[in-house]
């Protein structure tokens, strides 16, 4: 049936929507709009340098038209809840990983001394990277990455975005001669051991055996080099960790809590932080940290170095941050896999969202409704903690929430006084 569909769909690309309609009319119409879409995207990537004979070897037996997008539909998935950061941290830098990273580590030590020597980068965290990313290989992701970049292409929502990087991947064709069909990856086209997008690739990738192509799903020298090559080029400091776990004194202030509120190590340390192992600091008391407090006042306290900050280049969660230090740490580190206690019950994402709209509502900052609990939300949080009377965690607890449910726009939160009711006996 598909193959009908097409012979007319090629053959009447220009005729009117009631002359193209079949039994399945609205169907076989979308596939008709998604072809005329199809044929003018192949000529804008010819125009920006691709060429016909990658074109025709990609899209000749191929239109990778889906009527449901696999992509789309992920792209499209809102999580019922927010993984609280001990959550988070238990999947991704779990007791089986962690112990994998230690092994991996030591085991390819010949391949991390010359990584290490030539990108000048403690090969701790290239490991880290590669168990969060794939699984140490094993699993790059289950969709072909020009097919996924397509139909993302095709969707509306972030069109400019993907079709730049579908550009790029096709270059990857035309310049390495690279089999279309290898290239797995994620729904979002990430590819390869440590999932590089195709603009990343192109900027940072490293033909480390000097085979004349840079392979990064079957050539591990290759992938580990180009990770390596991109953290040393956004600026990666060797003498400094990410981070470190640590006590808050009592009357810390929250509100001077943020990744990106650094100050020397020193006044840290004059405020009375610590670090949760009992260690001494070894390092300079000069360095710029900031205090990191993922669940507010209730859970973990870390102090991050710029370092984390490059992590976050990589992915732009602090949690998904805190997983490569931790990871990096068991690594390279004979120290026991430890399971971290769940101290606040998870956020609704329904919730984030409503403590988002009425920070919008009352002015207090513009901030996107979409459940996500970013720093730029946190920070307005922060505000809106204050002004409620309560701890300027960042975290919006339930208390937040009840205060939020009892607000009133001609007073605020402050409570009523109750009318005064006299006794009037008749």
């Amino acid at each position: 049936m598909k193959k009908i569909i097409t012979a007319l769909a090629v053959a009447m690309l220009g005729a009117s929507a009631c002359a193209f309609a079949g039994e399945n009319g609205k169907d076989n119409q979308a596939y008709a709009d998604y072809l005329v879409w199809l044929d003018s995207l192949k000529k804008e990537m010819v125009q920006k340098g691709i060429s016909q004979a990658t074109i025709d070897k990609v899209y000749g037996s191929n239109d990778f038209y889906h009527e449901k997008p696999a992509a789309v539909v992920r792209d499209r998935k809102q999580l019922e809840f927010v993984l609280s950061s001990e959550d988070y941290l238990n999947r991704v830098a779990c007791k089986m990983r962690s112990d994998k990273a230690r092994e991996k580590y030591k085991e390819l030590r010949p391949l991390w001394d010359k990584l290490e020597e030539k990108y000048n980068l403690p090969a701790e965290y290239i490991v880290a990277f590669w168990g969060a990313e794939t699984n140490f290989g094993t699993h790059f992701g289950g969709y072909n990455v020009i097919d996924a970049l397509t139909e993302m292409s095709y969707d509306k929502r972030r069109s400019d975005f993907f079709k730049k990087e579908l550009y790029h991947a096709l270059k990857i064709i035309d310049d390495q001669g690279l089999d279309y069909q290898k290239m797995r990856g994620s729904w979002a086209g990430a590819m390869g051991h440590f999932q590089f997008m195709p603009t990343t690739y192109h900027a940072y990738g490293v033909d480390f055996d000097d085979d004349g192509v840079i392979d990064i799903w079957d050539n591990f020298g290759d992938a580990s080099a180009s990770a390596a090559n991109y953290l040393t080029s956004i600026g990666w400091d060797k003498n400094v960790p990410w981070g470190w776990e640590i006590n808050l004194p009592w009357n810390f202030d929250y509100s001077l809590s943020g990744r990106n509120k650094f100050k020397p190590l020193s006044e840290w340390q004059k405020m009375g932080i610590v670090r949760k192992d009992g260690k001494k600091w070894n390092i300079d008391n000069n360095i710029k940290a900031a205090v990191l407090t993922p669940e507010g006042s209730k859970g973990a306290a870390y102090l991050v170095t710029e370092n984390f900050g490059r992590i976050m280049h990589w992915n732009r969660s602090e949690n998904y941050a805190l997983a490569i230090g931790l990871l990096a740490n068991y690594a390279a580190e004979d120290k026991k896999w430890q399971k971290r206690a769940v101290v606040r019950k998870k956020l609704k994402t329904e919730d984030v969202k409503k403590v988002q709209a009425f920070i919008n509502k009352i002015g207090l900052a513009k901030l996107a409704e979409d459940g996500d609990l970013g720093s730029k939300t946190k920070e307005a949080i922060k505000l809106l903690q204050k002004k409620a009377k309560l701890v300027p965690d960042g975290y919006p607890d339930e208390k937040l929430l009840r205060k939020i449910e009892q607000y009133n726009p001609k007073i605020g939160w402050v409570i009523p006084v109750p009318e005064r009711k006299l006794h009037n006996p008749k």
